[in-house]
């Protein structure tokens, strides 16, 4: 959107027809001592239009992304391959918006796209109905937490200890104005003992924010017994392309992130929110669900439906305050998943899974690896912290993104264990540098 501002003569002009004489008179509403005197701010002198472009272009020029390194770098944000048609597709005018295709009529392409993504996400999750996308991972898992709730007419929520924090944190915000708790469990057996008819959901991450893979049957039968819906939640979904998915083992929601499918990690955003879940849920999904349908002379149409949120129907009666969704991202994610089709997208998790297994069984005898069956991500831990970030510096040095300090995310984390993720993008040549730096050469 351009920027067009305002001269004095506009100024004087707008507030004349509103029969006022100053900017003042205009925020008359707002108390005075929320006022900011004029001057008081100590704000840089304006710039002109070239040098205001130099500064900028040295700002980004500073950047350095997952394109120019070898990239380690996971905890929600995951460096995956991306064919080059997938920019092309979402760059053609059909396609290029971001917000929802209210028109039907002059919107079909963007609605086909919407809906394939919703079928191809159902069957990658192993769920029946999945909506046409949500925020973000973070804010899906609060929405899920929402939609348990109105389901079961529970308050109460557990949040597995294995889940993102940033996911966690974001859900806590949400529920922390409604009644019922949110109870936090890092431990399995402690989070089955406090299952009761109270509680309207259990919502744990699988693979867990640590990449292990978990067995969650038993969890699902203990639930069963409760009355209590699974929800699922998960990080990078490329994972559903070599272990069982949410639905398989009986998931009631699965939710998390999509910007493995074909969107660039860009430096923390935009990603896409998914949602899925059991069609006997459907009418509470939150955001919105696009249908097919015929137009009044046989031909195929599609449509938005269901979309039960503020905007479409009375307040008080909304499952969700989601006022846009992940159109463009949407587009990406389906038109990936159709170009890899299950071949390719089971390649990407196999590629990535061995590139983790070579990588922890070359540690060298003193950097010890999580232990248990993992994806893609693991947790090494160092002899010190000090150890830690001296290999941090050396792979910086080689331009290789080696890992996250695992305390920036997880505050109580030891400071001397280090998130590292691994993607198809990340080839024998590179692990062996990066066990070799391991070894401090």
């Amino acid at each position: 959107m351009r920027f067009l501002p305002h001269t004095d003569a506009d100024r004087s002009d707008m507030l004349a027809q509103m029969g006022m004489q100053s900017m003042q008179e205009l925020f008359a509403d707002i108390p005075e001592n929320f006022h900011i005197e004029q001057g008081s701010l100590s704000l840089a002198k304006a710039k002109s239009e070239v040098d205001i472009l130099r500064t900028f272009k040295a700002a980004a020029n500073k950047n350095s992304d997952a394109q120019q390194n070898r990239c380690f770098l996971g905890a929600g944000t995951y460096h995956h391959a991306i064919p080059a048609a997938v920019d092309y597709i979402i760059s053609r005018g059909e396609f290029l918006t971001a917000y929802t295709p209210y028109q039907p009529e002059i919107s079909q392409g963007t609605l086909q796209a919407l809906f394939e993504f919703q079928t191809i996400i159902a069957r990658l999750l192993g769920m029946e109905v999945a909506n046409a996308s949500l925020y973000d991972a973070a804010t899906a898992v609060a929405e899920a937490a929402l939609m348990a709730r109105r389901i079961t007419r529970r308050k109460d929520v557990i949040l597995a200890g294995n889940i993102n924090p940033r996911y966690s944190k974001v859900c806590d915000n949400y529920l922390s104005y409604l009644d019922g708790d949110c109870h936090h469990v890092s431990d399995f057996e402690q989070l089955t003992s406090q299952l009761d008819k109270k509680i309207s959901c259990v919502i744990i991450q699988n693979p867990d924010f640590y990449g292990r893979v978990q067995d969650l049957h038993t969890l699902r039968e203990q639930c069963s017994q409760h009355g209590i819906l699974l929800v699922v939640c998960f990080g990078d979904i490329s994972a559903y392309g070599l272990i069982a998915p949410p639905g398989e083992y009986g998931a009631d929601i699965a939710v998390g992130s999509g910007q493995s499918l074909g969107i660039p990690m860009g430096y923390g955003g935009p990603h896409l929110g998914l949602l899925s879940c059991k069609k006997k849920y459907l009418r509470q999904i939150p955001g919105r669900l696009c249908g097919m349908t015929q137009d009044n002379q046989g031909r195929r149409a599609f449509t938005l439906t269901l979309s039960t949120r503020e905007q479409h129907i009375r307040r008080e009666k909304a499952t969700s305050n989601i006022c846009t969704n992940q159109g463009l991202m949407c587009t990406a994610a389906a038109s990936y998943m159709s170009l890899m089709g299950d071949a390719g997208l089971e390649q990407v998790a196999k590629r990535s899974a061995a590139a983790l297994q070579r990588l922890t069984q070359g540690l060298p005898p003193h950097i010890l690896a999580d232990e248990g069956v993992h994806y893609n991500e693991t947790v090494l831990h160092f002899p010190s912290q000090q150890e830690r970030d001296d290999f941090l510096a050396r792979a910086q040095q080689v331009n290789i993104f080696a890992g996250i300090p695992l305390e920036r995310i997880k505050s109580t984390a030891s400071k001397a264990a280090l998130l590292v993720a691994t993607t198809e993008m990340i080839e024998a040549n590179d692990i062996d540098d990066y066990l070799q730096l391991l070894g401090g050469q």
